[in-house]
C-alpha cells in the first residue's frame, strides 16, 4: 500500500479562524463585562436624561385666533398661513371679536387656541401664567377726533360728551375706557360712551351724532383718517401730556406723526402731532414647541419687518416686555438673528428629526465612544491587578513560611499556593499578558521551593531516653 500523502497545509482562512478562537478564548469574559459596563450604564444614563429633556417632534398644525372678518388682524393671520405652509405647517385661523376674545381664548385651556395677536395692556379676568410673548409685531397707533370750537388740550374737556369708543371686545374700546377713567371720565353726569367704530363712527362724528371718536386698528385706516382731517370742524387731538401717558400706562409708546404725513398737498396734519401707540404681541403658550417658534418669528419678520408712516424698516418684530415674558426660545431667535442650523439648510422634517437624533447621538460621542477608547487600557489594568492581587498572597505565604511552622500548618500554606497556581493556570488570560503569568509561575515555584526548605530545615526530634 502507498502511504498517505502529508496532511496539506491549513488555509489561510482556517488559520485566521483558529487564531480568532484562541484570542476569543482567552478572553477573560468576566473582566470584559465589569470593564465595558460602567460605560455602557454611563452611556445609557446620558442618553436617557437627554431623552427626558427632548421635545417630541413638533406638531403639524396650530390654532391662530385672529380677528374680525376682513380686519388688519385677519389678513396679518392669513399671511402667517400662506408662510408657513412653506414649511409644512397648517394654521388655521379662527375670527373672533379682537384683542380680548383673543386673550380669553388663549386662556382657556378647552379653546385649542396656540396663537393670537393682542394687543399690549389688554386684560382678563382668567389665568394667564401659561402665556408668553414672542415679541411685539407692530404699532396700533391711537387716534381721536373730536368736534370744537377750539383745540382740546386734555381728553378731560370731553367729559359730559358723546363718545364712539368701539366695540364690545375690541382693543380700541379697551385702550379708550383706560385712558378716560385716567381723565375721571365715567359713562354717568351726561357723558355717554358709545360702540360705534369704523365708518359708523366716522359716520357719526360728521352727521354731529357724536362728538369725539376713537379710532385705532381697522377703524383707524388711511383712508378715514385722510378724511377726518379734510372734514370742517372735526379736529385730530394731540397728545400734549404724550410723555405723562407712556409713565402711567407702560404699554403705550409716544409717536410722532410729522407734519403732511397723511396729505403732502395740503400739508395734513400741518404740524407733528404727538400721538400714543400700544403694540401688538404675538401670545402663545409656554410649552409652544421652538421649531414652531422659529418658524412664526421668521414669518413676523417677513411680515412686519418693512417700514411704514409710523415705523422704520427692521424695527418690528422686536422684543418689548409688556405684560406677558418673552419666550426663552424666542429670545434666543432674537439674539442670534435666526433658526438653528439645521432648521436653516434643512427642510423641517429631516430638521426636527435631527435635533431630536442628537439628543441620543451626543451623550454616545461624548461618553460611550471615549469611554470605548480606553477600554483596552482599563481591562489590561485589570488583568494587571489580578496578578498583582496574586502577588500580594505569595509576599504573605512567603512571610510565614520565614517563622516556625508546624506540619500541618506548613501543609495548609503547600494547600493554599496549589489553589494559588491552579487558578493562575486555568484562569483565562490574553496572551499579551502572559510573560507576566510565567514569571508568576515561577515565584510560585520559588515560594513553594521556600515552604519545603523551611520544613527539612527543623532539627529532627529527639531520641526517647
Amino acid at each position: 500500500m502507498q502511504p498517505d500523502p502529508p496532511a496539506r497545509a491549513k488555509s489561510p482562512k482556517r488559520r485566521a479562524a483558529l487564531r480568532l478562537q484562541q484570542k476569543i478564548s482567552s478572553i477573560s469574559w468576566r473582566d470584559l463585562a465589569e470593564t465595558l459596563g460602567p460605560v455602557l450604564l454611563l452611556g445609557l444614563a446620558a442618553i436617557l436624561l437627554g431623552l427626558h429633556f427632548v421635545r417630541p417632534a413638533p406638531p403639524h398644525t396650530l390654532t391662530m385666533s385672529s380677528g374680525p372678518k376682513g380686519s388688519t388682524f385677519e389678513t396679518i393671520a392669513g399671511r402667517y398661513q400662506k408662510i408657513l405652509a412653506r414649511s409644512g405647517i397648517t394654521l388655521h385661523i379662527v375670527a373672533s371679536e379682537g384683542s380680548l376674545e383673543n386673550l380669553k381664548r388663549l386662556s382657556d385651556g378647552n379653546s385649542h387656541v396656540d396663537i393670537a395677536l393682542v394687543q399690549a395692556g389688554v386684560s382678563a379676568n382668567a389665568d394667564t401664567s401659561d402665556l408668553v410673548s414672542l415679541g411685539s409685531m407692530f404699532y396700533e397707533p391711537l387716534t381721536i377726533f373730536y368736534r370744537s370750537p377750539k383745540p382740546l388740550q386734555r381728553l378731560s374737556e370731553l367729559r359730559s360728551q358723546r363718545i364712539a369708543i368701539g366695540a364690545e371686545g375690541s382693543g380700541t374700546r379697551f385702550l379708550a375706557l383706560a385712558l378716560l377713567k385716567a381723565n375721571e371720565i365715567e359713562p354717568q353726569a351726561g357723558t355717554q360712551l358709545l360702540s360705534l367704530e369704523g365708518e359708523a363712527a366716522k359716520d357719526a362724528l360728521l352727521h354731529q351724532q357724536v362728538d369725539a371718536i376713537f379710532l385705532a386698528g381697522d377703524s383707524a385706516s388711511p383712508a378715514i383718517i385722510r378724511e377726518m382731517l379734510h372734514a370742517e370742524g372735526v379736529r385730530l387731538f394731540e397728545f400734549s401730556q404724550a410723555d405723562a401717558y407712556t409713565r402711567r400706562f407702560p404699554y403705550l409708546n409716544k409717536l410722532v406723526l410729522p407734519a403732511g404725513a397723511f396729505d403732502l398737498g395740503d400739508d395734513l396734519p400741518r404740524s407733528a402731532i404727538n400721538m400714543l401707540a400700544p403694540t401688538v404681541e404675538l401670545l402663545a403658550h409656554s410649552d409652544l414647541h421652538p421649531a414652531l417658534c422659529d418658524l412664526l418669528l421668521e414669518a413676523a419678520f417677513e411680515v412686519h419687518g418693512h417700514a411704514s408712516l409710523l415705523q422704520s424698516a427692521g424695527q418690528f418684530p422686536t422684543p418689548l416686555i409688556n405684560a406677558f415674558p418673552i419666550s426663552a426660545e424666542a429670545d434666543r431667535y432674537y439674539k442670534s438673528g435666526s433658526k438653528s442650523l439645521a432648521y436653516r439648510y434643512l427642510p423641517f422634517w429631516l430638521a426636527s428629526l435631527l435635533n431630536r437624533a442628537l439628543v441620543v447621538l451626543v451623550p454616545i460621542l461624548v461618553v460611550v465612544i471615549p469611554g470605548l477608547r480606553f477600554l483596552p487600557q482599563i481591562y489590561s489594568w485589570r488583568i494587571k491587578a489580578r496578578i498583582h492581587r496574586r502577588y500580594g498572597e505569595l509576599m504573605a505565604l512567603e512571610r510565614e513560611a520565614q517563622g516556625k511552622l508546624s506540619e500541618d500548618r506548613r501543609a495548609a500554606l503547600l494547600d493554599r499556593l496549589e489553589e494559588i497556581e491552579k487558578s493562575v493556570i486555568t484562569g483565562k488570560m490574553p496572551g499579551s499578558h502572559a510573560e507576566q503569568l510565567y514569571v508568576l509561575r515561577e515565584h510560585i515555584a520559588f515560594v513553594r521551593t521556600e515552604l519545603n526548605r523551611s520544613g527539612s530545615a527543623e532539627p529532627a526530634p529527639a531520641a526517647a531516653r
